[in-house]
């Protein structure tokens, strides 16, 4: 199993109405990320908007493919671009980039 941590900054002025959609996130949404591989599937926000994401998966870029190609996802990331600072364009799920792992005490 693969554990996957990314980072993403959240705008300032967006950070109480990310909070609030992540409160109730549309079960389809759920459905998807649990039948494409998303295990375990966390993310941490702190007050200053950076967003911290944990996932467990068999094969990262295959989850995210397998993501990319539902109709969920493309109207949850419609929806939830504008709420991050430097994607250049991208998507959110497309601007994650893997940390690379240094400590994992099993």
């Amino acid at each position: 199993m693969q554990r996957v941590c990314f980072l993403l900054k959240v705008k300032a002025d967006r950070i109480e109405e990310y909070r609030a959609r992540h409160a109730d996130v549309w079960q389809e949404m759920r459905e998807a990320l649990t039948a494409t591989g998303w295990h375990n599937y966390s993310l941490f926000l702190r007050d200053d908007g950076l967003l911290v994401g944990y996932l467990e998966t068999e094969d990262f870029d295959a989850a995210r493919a397998a993501m990319d190609a539902t109709e969920v996802n493309a109207r949850w990331q419609a929806e939830m671009g504008a709420f991050f600072e430097a994607l250049d364009g991208q998507a959110p799920d497309a601007a994650m980039r893997p940390l690379t792992e240094v400590f994992h005490l099993a």
